[in-house]
């Protein structure tokens, strides 16, 4: 048995795991990391990249395919799944060997690898060959996919998560998608792109995480124009019937049974917080297995443990991770003095076509809050270079808040929605006005001129400045 002492020990050596790494490193030199599974970041193995590399080839072969709406013709569009996939793992592989490079360059004695589980607050046993004793601790143990039970027995290598499919070594002729979240919509439009017969299941019209009805419904259509959603849909049981996967659903009340080549779960991912044992830590737990925690201190009650990334899932976002991993790992570092690190504005993209994005606050924050807000909007069917390049489709809406004029948000389903939705996150953080908003300039012609014009109709609706004052035309001077 191998006995290790730490002032912090930090489980798990993802995003959030390396963030808070650092950020202890800055006041002491006594840092364990432990890691179950080989190092490299969700973001690198399984998440952003691979299937950003997905969605370029699938781009790729959308272009061809559009291309005649130009006046430009060639060939019919061939896809090669094998190559596809041998690019996405090739250079999934090379992002990933980024991440061991950093990590290997960090001292081999401050790595332990091994399942860890608490056995006290302070201590932590990993396997059965480490034990390590430290005065605080970081969770970073990220989340996995979420599978119903049963659904592993009865499909076998049938089902793939998004865990799996970067292992593909070419593409499957037909695919259901159960799970209508960013990672089932990303996956199922590319590889519908890319020649596979997928059809995208999914418990209510609501695709992604927009919460404006309008721009949901937006989002909805033009999606389910594209490629086949069934939706609102009940999965009733799923089986293996020779080398293919059964799957018998309900929509409008009506039964139907398909086959698949393969099933692709995409109902969300679980933090991994079961094994741990919290309980001989002291740390109590909701219903769905989480501990109570401060979002701006990382830290569990007041207590000397922190929690980071998607072990607690408030954010799966990678660089809400990386920020919760610093906040954890600067308040483990100079425990008991724990400060308050307030957050960004909130930025969220799907990556679609077009995409989504979510900036500042949204929609159902703002209806749950009760603060006072109008809305402008813009749809960009005629949106000048929209139209120019052919991705005229979608619907910005903007929030801004009444008596003050100040931006609060935006939802989006629409043409470079990554970009603007970078732009309005940043006003949503200054705390700009729309008034200031519109000063700012705007360049013709580019799709940003498409925010201008939804940040005039806010204004309007905003009714900001004096009010004008009524006068009598036949009252003479100083009437």
């Amino acid at each position: 048995m191998k006995n290790l002492q730490a002032d912090v020990a930090i489980i798990g050596f993802g995003t959030a795991g390396m963030g808070a790494y650092r950020a202890a490193r800055d006041h002491t030199d006594r840092v364990v990391v432990i890691q179950a599974g080989p190092f490299g970041t969700t973001c690198a193995r399984v998440g952003c990249m691979p299937s950003k590399l997905l969605i370029a080839a699938a781009d790729s072969a959308h272009a061809i395919a559009q291309a005649p709406l130009f006046g430009v013709h060639s060939g019919p569009v061939k896809v090669d799944g094998a190559a596809v996939m041998q690019r996405v793992r090739s250079e999934r592989d090379r992002f990933v060997g980024f991440v061991l490079d950093t990590v290997n360059d960090w001292p081999a004695e401050q790595r332990v690898l091994g399942h860890a589980r608490f056995t006290s607050p302070h201590e932590l046993m990993v396997d059965d060959h480490t034990l390590v004793t430290a005065q605080r601790l970081v969770i970073a143990t990220g989340s996995s996919p979420t599978v119903p039970p049963g659904w592993r027995e009865a499909l076998g290598d049938r089902l793939v998560t998004n865990d799996d499919v970067f292992e593909w070594t070419t593409l499957p002729q037909s695919l259901a998608v159960v799970g209508a979240g960013v990672i089932g919509l990303e996956l199922a439009q590319a590889l519908s792109r890319l020649g596979v017969r997928v059809k995208l299941f999914s418990k209510g019209t609501k695709l992604g995480p927009l919460t404006d009805p309008e721009v949901s419904a937006q989002a909805f259509t033009i999606l389910s124009a594209e490629m086949a959603v069934v939706a609102p849909a009940e999965v009733l049981t799923v089986s293996r019937q020779g080398d293919q996967a059964q799957l018998t659903y309900r929509v409008d009340g009506a039964e139907h049974t398909e086959v698949f080549e393969q099933v692709l779960v995409a109902a969300g991912r679980q933090p991994n917080l079961a094994s741990l044992d919290l309980a001989a830590a002291g740390i109590a737990v909701n219903d769905r297995g989480m501990p109570a925690f401060d979002l701006e201190t990382g830290q569990i009650g007041d207590s000397h443990v922190f929690i980071a990334g998607d072990a607690h899932n408030a954010h799966p976002l990678l660089h809400e991770a990386a920020d919760d991993g610093k906040i954890a790992g600067d308040n483990a570092g100079r425990f008991p003095d724990v400060r308050v690190h307030p957050r960004r504005a909130a930025l969220g993209v799907v990556f679609t076509d077009p995409q989504m994005m979510l900036a500042g606050a949204s929609f159902k924050a703002l209806k749950a809050s009760g603060q006072e807000f109008e809305v402008g909007a813009v749809n960009f069917d005629d949106q000048g270079r929209s139209r120019v390049m052919g991705q005229n489709r979608g619907l910005l809406r903007v929030y801004g808040e009444r008596h003050t004029g100040r931006f609060l948000g935006a939802e989006m389903m629409g043409p470079a929605a990554e970009h603007i939705g970078h732009l309005l996150s940043w006003a949503a953080q200054h705390q700009l006005t729309v008034q200031q908003m519109l000063d700012s300039p705007f360049y013709h012609p580019v799709v940003e001129e498409g925010v201008r014009t939804a940040l005039r109709e806010l204004n309007r609706h905003l009714r900001m400045g004096p009010r004008p004052v009524a006068r009598c035309l036949d009252c003479g001077p100083g009437a």
